[in-house]
């Protein structure tokens, strides 16, 4: 017969949320007085759960040879142990709810006093709260035990007004790594142990505020404001802009201003009990599921948003205010409306923000068991009944934290967990709680508990049968509206194809929009590396750089992702034939109208602004457009290229932008420009080593370009070989068609080039090559036909295919390296780097760089940095114009060594620039976890002709 004997820490494995703690309720500030017990805590890290006893936790213990860590924080930033990262797969044996032995536990120690202002202890009592702490805590207060919790990113609460003295306090938290609770945590990030949010003490005076609930809805018929506020404790509600004063329960109407993402009207208010004032900001807005739309206020939204991870490359899950402040301002000035908290709760203060600025917010609870799919969902907690209060609590404690938020207008049940039991009952108990909200959870397919069909990266071709209600499914999906709640993997370089989902989204009623994959790199600032990634710490599992998939850099810079991403659902269209005079206008917000924005107008020549000026727009009503008359246009500029652009910018200042802030814009051409050619005048001279070319000398057996003019030119001919992108590489459970492998297999990182034949003819120098992969009898016969007029030095291109080519190309054009060059100055596509289905936001104009500012530093280096639409470009003392328009790409390593690099810190510039001058580009996609290019984005190979001309620059 065995036996297992209970220990003192069982806790750590039991399926319970815990105990000690206090019920659930609203989060508010108050004039009672508070402590902040953030700051310098004393810390000891042990490898087990039980490798030390509680007497740390007792008065007077001596931890004075202990570390020392910040709170918040994460100890593993903090020089105590590492982080690990993993997208699913636990790093731990799945065999719930049993963790490891070794078990990572930090013992926490702070000692603090009551400040003088500190009502008598007599008077009310005290209440610890725990904002977030990643897994499992203990705690005790002077000595005492007062709980044990889990749940990570939720706010747990204690009564310890009973414990407390004046002065030397001692507060003791044991934190372990792993729990119980664990297999309910299994997002996408990095696991970072530690009591990584704010740590108050609150008084609670006698008559104070409890709970309560604020019901602020909204009449779009009549305009009128209904306020009701449910309290547990008695008092009055008093809004004096409103001039409303009513007792607590019953309700008060008033003609208000609604609240919405757009037009974020909040009314200052107060709650007073006998005891107690609570501050309230105040949002009237109704959200309901109508005529299967989601409707706030009367009318359907669009989404046009992203999934936030909380991250700081130096604190990980730890954020300030500041830094939570500087998310939302990026996400108002790139013109995001909505913020789905994948996948738990956000730190309270992000929700104030929201609130304060306008975003809409899909607030998601605390839980994900993606690990149990590697088992076909065998044993998943969420239907396990044994689980289902560990659900409920979660579900809870973020619904009554969250629930007096305008901002939040849908409850998510959690993300990845498969389906259960549990699952429908948390969404039955918010349903019984907060009917004012809906309920999304993307993996009830069948929409049994949920108010929204919602799903992950499904394809374009998907999402607009979808739309024209061609998918089928059961009868109330077929009823519901519909949301990407995760598309545009933002992993490396991408995401392609937004604009084509856009479009598709404004073009069908029932599909309201999506949210990005994701905010942030979660890259960890580290001085190998530049930053770390999965696997950079020894992890024993990992999923690489996986991790590192957001619309911003780890040092939060906006990546190419993210101005396309805000050019793509710019708020306002700017559209029409530049050659009639007027441009379209419309208005494609969902509330607001256009007395926000002031617009001008601008009129280029060859890409060089020559005349601008203010253009008069009526203040369209959502949805609205007008025709605008455009001014005339400035004096002839025949033989040029003409185009207007018009702006849309804010108006004056507001709390998220500056004044002239842009906020959409478009282009209308109105004459193109003449194709560069050369008129061959000159013809080749043969010397003993060099054939000469008007400025330009050749290798006398291969033909290859060495000088033109005085500038060294290296090794220019064709080029197919691209870097691969995290969406080339491509995710393995998208689709078995992955390019970047598929490129590999073939050779094109390899392809070796043969010269047949060099001809000199009357006016030309021919160069006929063979371009092939060793192993493969497929090709590229290459021909390089040199001209001259004496000054200037034609190229053209002809590529034919031989053999069966079954994948695209990842590029088409040459490849030529210069000894000296930095700036770099075009006309073109810019001012960041573009590819084509990646091209909304490049805007046709004249641009000045670095080669070092082309550079895109994506966190896994791989392709970047092209620049679209070309017309020509100078670099190095060397013009080149080319026809049809090019893409452009320069950078100090060879593509190869850009391929091998896995870190920032690999890339080590060289004593050449290699410059890449395109005809074509595969597109980007975003199979890194979505799908791949759209057909129309391929690079097949195909016969092409391309064309340069090459002259000394000015």
């Amino acid at each position: 017969m065995s036996f297992r004997t209970a220990t003192a820490v069982d806790y750590v494995e039991d399926v319970s949320p815990g105990s000690g703690a206090l019920a659930p309720r609203a989060r508010y500030e108050s004039d009672a007085t508070s402590l902040s017990l953030n700051g310098s805590w004393r810390f000891r890290l042990s490898e087990t759960a039980d490798a030390e006893d509680d007497s740390f936790a007792a008065e007077g213990y001596d931890a004075g040879d202990w570390a020392e860590v910040t709170v918040p924080g994460h100890w593993v930033l903090q020089g105590q142990g590492s982080p690990i990262y993993t997208n699913h797969l636990y790093p731990f044996p799945v065999d719930p709810p049993h963790v490891p032995t070794e078990n990572p536990t930090g013992d926490h120690l702070r000692v603090f006093d009551l400040p003088e202002d500190w009502p008598a202890l007599a008077e009310g009592g005290a209440v610890l709260r725990f904002d977030g702490v990643e897994s499992c805590a203990r705690v005790w207060l002077n000595g005492t035990e007062i709980g044990e919790f889990k749940g990570s990113r939720l706010p747990h609460e204690f009564a310890v007004g009973h414990l407390l003295k004046a002065a030397g306090n001692v507060l003791a938290v044991r934190v372990h790594q792993w729990s119980a609770g664990s297999y309910l945590e299994d997002q996408d990030q990095w696991w970072l142990p530690g009591i990584f949010r704010d740590v108050t003490l609150l008084h609670r005076p006698t008559g104070g505020a409890l709970d309560f609930f604020v019901h602020a809805s909204y009449d779009h018929v009549t305009g009128e404001g209904a306020l009701r506020v449910d309290s547990d404790v008695d008092g009055r509600v008093i809004v004096p802009a409103l001039d409303i004063d009513v007792a607590t329960g019953e309700t008060a109407t008033a003609a208000v201003r609604p609240w919405t993402a757009e037009t974020p009207r909040l009314y200052d208010g107060e709650l007073v009990t006998d005891g107690e004032r609570v501050p309230l900001r105040i949002g009237f807005r109704t959200v309901v599921l109508e005529d299967g739309l989601i409707k706030v206020n009367g009318r359907a939204v669009l989404f046009k948003g992203v999934n936030r991870h909380e991250w700081h490359p130096e604190k990980g899950r730890a954020l300030d205010l500041e830094t939570m402040r500087e998310d939302v301002l990026l996400m108002k000035r790139h013109n995001v409306n909505a913020v789905r908290t994948s996948h738990y709760p956000p730190h309270p203060a992000f929700l104030d923000l929201c609130d304060e600025y306008g975003l809409w917010v899909i607030d998601e609870c605390d839980l994900e068991t993606h690990g149990f799919v590697e088992q076909e969902w065998r044993d998943n907690p969420v239907d396990d009944d044994r689980w289902t209060p560990a659900l409920l609590d979660r579900a809870a404690r973020m619904v009554e934290r969250d629930k007096n938020h305008p901002s939040v207008v849908i409850w998510s049940l959690g993300n990845e967990a498969g389906t259960g039991r549990g699952l429908t009952a948390m969404a039955e108990w918010i349903h019984g709680r907060d009917a004012s909200r809906l309920v999304h959870y993307e993996g009830d397919i069948d929409c049994r508990d949920t108010d929204v069909y919602s799903r992950m990266y499904a394809s374009h071709e998907e999402v607009e049968r979808i739309g024209r209600d061609l998918d089928g499914g059961t009868h109330k999906r077929r009823e519901l509206p519909f949301i990407l709640c995760e598309y545009g993997h933002a992993m490396g370089n991408g995401p392609g194809g937004l604009a084509d989902y856009q479009r598709l989204f404004e073009s069908h009623e029932r599909l309201q929009g999506g949210f990005i994959w994701e905010w942030i790199d979660h890259g960890v600032k580290d001085d190998r590396y530049g930053y770390a990634y999965g696997g950079d710490f020894g992890e024993e599992l990992h999923d690489g750089n996986f991790v590192c998939d957001g619309l911003l850099f780890p040092d939060r810079t906006p990546s190419p992702g993210l101005v396309e991403f805000k050019k793509v659902i710019e708020p306002v269209a700017i559209d029409g034939d530049g050659t009639d005079g007027t441009v379209r206008v419309t208005n494609k917000q969902d509330f607001a109208d256009l007395s926000a924005l002031a617009f001008e107008w601008s009129y280029q020549v060859d890409g060089e602004t020559v005349e601008s000026g203010v253009l008069n727009v009526p203040s369209l009503a959502p949805g609205e457009s007008a025709d605008v008359k455009l001014p005339e246009p400035p004096a002839d500029a025949r033989g040029a290229e003409t185009q207007w652009t018009v702006r849309a910018l804010l108006a004056a200042d507001t709390p998220w932008g500056p004044k002239d802030h842009q906020v959409a814009w478009g282009q209308l051409p109105v004459a193109t420009r003449p194709a560069p050619r050369v008129a061959p005048t000159d013809g080749p001279v043969v010397g003993e080593r060099l054939i000469t070319l008007g400025p330009a000398a050749f290798d006398a057996r291969t033909g290859a370009l060495r000088t033109i003019g005085g500038v060294s030119v290296e090794g220019l001919r064709l080029d197919v070989w691209r870097a691969p992108t995290d969406n080339d590489e491509g995710a393995a459970w998208q689709s078995d068609i992955r390019h970047g492998a598929l490129w590999r297999k073939l050779g094109l990182h390899r392809m070796r080039h043969r010269v047949d034949a060099v001809e000199l003819g009357e006016d030309a120098l021919t160069v006929r090559t063979r371009v092939a992969p060793a192993a493969w009898e497929v090709g590229l016969a290459t021909v390089y036909r040199w001209t001259s007029d004496g000054n200037r030095l034609g190229l053209t291109v002809s590529v034919t295919p031989e053999g069966d080519w079954t994948v695209p190309l990842p590029r088409l054009g040459v490849r030529f390296g210069l000894s000296e060059a930095d700036r770099v100055t075009w006309f073109g596509g810019g001012p960041g780097e573009a590819y084509p289905d990646t091209r909304a936001a490049s805007m046709l104009g004249r641009w000045q760089s670095t080669v070092d500012g082309l550079q895109t530093p994506y966190v896994r280096p791989q392709e970047n940095g092209a620049r679209a639409d070309v017309r020509w470009a100078e670099i190095g003392g060397l013009r080149i114009e080319g026809d049809p328009e090019f893409w452009f790409t320069a950078r100090r390593w060879t593509t190869e060594q850009l391929d091998a690099a896995r870190h920032r810190t690999d890339l080590v510039p060289g004593g050449t620039v290699w410059v890449n001058l395109d005809h074509g580009q595969h597109g980007i996609g975003s199979q890194s976890c979505g799908p791949g290019p759209l057909p129309q984005y391929f690079l097949n190979a195909g016969s092409a002709e391309f064309s340069f001309v090459f002259s000394q620059a000015e």
